[in-house]
């Protein structure tokens, strides 16, 4: 099935999982591959949501196939699937892809030139491999979360961006097509062991570097330059209750925010650690003055580095982003339009998610099965059909 963009032509099997495997999925689908994902044949545990189908918007851009890896037969369609295809993505725990007969070396048998993409948290080696966990346990044990917060308070809970988005999903996308362009050198497939905890303390390594320099306090947390410690990198609440982000690290927008509060540069040096508590108080007191969209006017075109933090539904409609249509509609649900942008090969526009084995027939049909074999599999349960 042809889809617009960069990675045209190109044909991921992406088995059933939640979190990072699906994202990895989704922006494979946005930058142009054919997606197909192999759902269970009954309804699992996997939503982490309940709504409608066309709410799951990570799973947009697909074809389903409902195959019961647990059934022999249902292995062998999958694997006439991998026969086809270019990439096969899967988020099980080590062992369990082995154990249903489709990990690598099935896999590799009837397609040497497979991708294997493999989602963990612990990775697939070590003494936690087999270990259940999610998002916050690999940026905890990955250094990427105790440097977070109040001085003093438990680390906050962030969103999963780091562990199952920045550091899984991402970096898997990263290994997967770094892999197809070693490929097109060799002919050979191959294994890529993408771990969410590898992925989070890679993402760290900044302040690895920081930390050995000596200018970052690991001791202390909301004492350093990024983590809150620094007044002119920080969030202020505003007198309607709304926030503000601030963030200028340079001397010359750092001097265009204070101008722009009514304090004078030259008696507040930037760097002056002893005057950064009266500092963030003298910010903390302009800021409460004034309701969000004062300061949001009062900025709006410097290079004071303020924005103001806004929800979901604000920024769906802001005239930036909706200059930029980083935000787009599907069927009726908001969500973000597919990035980055090409000049020649643009991403076209995200399909809605796909019922489960919406796709079963038709899919098969493309790579041999015929109508009587398919009605075979489905009345055996190897299979499901969106009408069965």
């Amino acid at each position: 099935m042809s889809r617009p963009g960069p990675l045209n032509g190109l044909r991921v099997i992406e088995i059933q999982g939640i979190g990072p495997g699906p994202f990895a999925a989704m922006v494979l689908a946005d930058l142009g591959a054919e997606v197909i994902r192999v759902d269970r044949t009954s309804a699992g545990g996997l939503s982490i949501g309940e709504g409608p189908q066309g709410h799951d918007v990570m799973s947009r851009s697909r074809q389903s196939v409902a195959i019961n890896l647990k059934d022999p037969k249902g292995v062998e369609v999958l694997l006439a699937l991998v026969r086809t295809a270019d990439v096969l993505i899967e988020g099980f725990r080590p062992g369990v892809a082995e154990r249903l007969g489709i990990g690598p070396d099935p896999c590799a048998a009837v397609n040497p030139g497979l991708v294997y993409g493999r989602m963990t948290g612990w990775g697939q080696t070590g003494p936690w491999a087999t270990m259940a966990g999610h998002d916050l346990d690999y940026i905890a044990l990955a250094g990427a979360l105790q440097p977070m917060g109040e001085e003093g308070k438990p680390p906050p809970v962030p969103l999963n961006l780091i562990g199952d988005f920045g550091g899984g999903g991402m970096l898997l996308v990263v290994g997967v097509l770094a892999a197809l362009v070693e490929r097109q050198g060799s002919g050979q497939g191959q294994v890529v062991d993408a771990a969410m905890v590898d992925g989070s303390a890679l993402l760290m390594n900044m302040f690895h570097g920081m930390r050995s320099m000596g200018s970052w306090d690991e001791t202390r947390r909301a004492a350093n330059l990024l983590d809150g410690g620094a007044p002119f990198y920080r969030n202020y609440v505003c007198a309607d209750g709304g926030y503000v982000a601030v963030g200028a690290l340079e001397p010359q927008f750092y001097a265009e925010l204070l101008s722009l509060l009514d304090l004078d540069p030259a008696e507040w040096p930037q760097f002056d650690r002893t005057r950064w508590p009266d500092l963030a108080r003298a910010l903390a007191e302009r800021f409460a003055a004034a309701p969000r969209r004062h300061w949001e006017e009062v900025f709006e075109g410097t290079d004071a580095c303020v924005a103001p933090a806004l929800t979901m539904a604000e920024a769906a409609t802001h005239p930036h982003l909706a200059d930029r249509e980083t935000f787009i509609e599907v069927d009726g649900v908001s969500q973000a339009a597919p990035a980055p942008r090409f000049s020649r090969t643009p991403s076209g526009r995200p399909s809605a998610p796909p019922g489960r084995g919406a796709d079963t027939e038709a899919v098969l049909a493309r790579i041999g099965f015929d109508l009587d074999e398919i009605r075979a599999l489905a009345r055996a349960g190897a299979i499901a059909t969106e009408a069965n």
